[in-house]
């Protein structure tokens, strides 16, 4: 029944994707004939493809890295290397994107793979935070966007790291189950060791594009019937407000749920019109949580457990962002 329920996921996915395709070509042959797509049809399909495209390999790439960690990756190298006391275990883990240069939504299969070896709720929540900014493919494309100038760079990074392990911190002292139902049985049952470790490999991947592929699918459509309903101009207005340019880049990066690996490189195109704390925290929160983000989350973590994150996140990215805009 597992088998046959992973299969239809991935059947879905696959299905979802043809359609939006073929809508794309139709579009783009029929152009201006009686055919073509209206406006803003076309241009959530535009938009939705456009970000699945640009997330599905690295959401490929964190299945191969969940892989390595739930199959490959001896227990007894875990425990050497990683601090047994759980304050310096979390701080540890937050910076093990530096050897995973994946962005977040690669990091999704990666955190559920440190679950299901047994690994906490927080600690994989600190790892999920930390690692799409603390990866050295975000530091440079950061750096390379925008130096030193205005402490962009450097409020991403400490930023980054602190409201990780804050997250971790908060969430460690919590009664409440913070994995959801579904994934914890998965968690908790245990399978016996059939086969080579390449079959074990080649399930658990299928396994896990079956249960993330088709959350993949509804958050890019959200996120592109976002950015259609959402009026972009709005947004830039209120560039200039010490405030409501912090508020106005952190919806932003929740509507166009950009990798953090290139995001930078977008937000440099209008930071000319917003003040350096409004970038800093569009850097940090696009990074951890957007719409996308968290239809890949829903598969893992309760629905209590994703709004704290955002909320927390989200206050923490503002008063960043407000402390950058004082000090500039």
């Amino acid at each position: 029944m597992r088998a046959r329920a992973e299969r239809r996921g991935i059947l879905a996915g696959a299905a979802a994707v043809a359609l939006l395709a073929g809508a794309l070509a139709l579009r783009a042959i029929t152009g201006a004939g009686d055919f073509a797509l209206p406006t803003a049809l076309g241009d959530l399909l535009t938009l939705a493809l456009g970000v699945f495209i640009e997330s599905l390999p690295f959401v490929f790439l964190g299945v191969g890295f969940s892989t390595v960690v739930r199959i490959w990756l001896p227990q007894r190298l875990l425990d050497r290397v990683l601090p047994r006391r759980p304050l310096p275990r979390r701080m540890v883990l937050s910076l093990a994107g530096i050897l995973m240069p994946v962005c977040e939504c690669g990091n999704v299969p990666v955190a559920r793979g440190l679950l299901l070896r047994g690994f906490t709720a927080p600690e994989a929540v600190t790892f999920l935070l930390a690692a799409p900014i603390l990866n050295p493919v975000t530091i440079i494309t950061t750096y390379q966007a925008f130096g030193w100038s205005d402490g962009v760079l450097i409020g991403r990074i400490v930023g980054g790291f602190s409201i990780a392990n804050v997250a971790g911190l908060l969430l460690s002292g919590s009664r409440r189950p913070l994995v959801a139902a579904g994934f914890a049985e998965q968690c908790a049952h245990e399978h016996p060791e059939r086969g080579s470790r390449l079959r074990r490999s080649l399930e658990a991947f299928t396994e896990e594009t079956g249960a993330l592929l088709p959350a993949l699918i509804l958050g890019s459509a959200l996120a592109g019937a976002i950015q259609v309903g959402v009026p972009r101009e709005a947004l830039i207005a209120l560039g200039a407000h010490p405030v409501w340019s912090v508020l106005a880049l952190i919806a932003l990066a929740f509507v166009i749920s950009i990798c953090s690996s290139v995001d930078a490189f977008f937000i440099l195109s209008l930071s000319a019109a917003f003040l350096p704390g409004g970038v800093v925290a569009f850097l940090l929160f696009g990074a951890m949580l957007d719409v996308k983000m968290l239809a890949l989350l829903r598969t893992t973590f309760t629905g209590r457990a994703l709004a704290f994150l955002t909320g927390f996140v989200a206050l923490s990215c503002v008063a960043i962002g407000l402390a950058v805009n004082l000090a500039a």
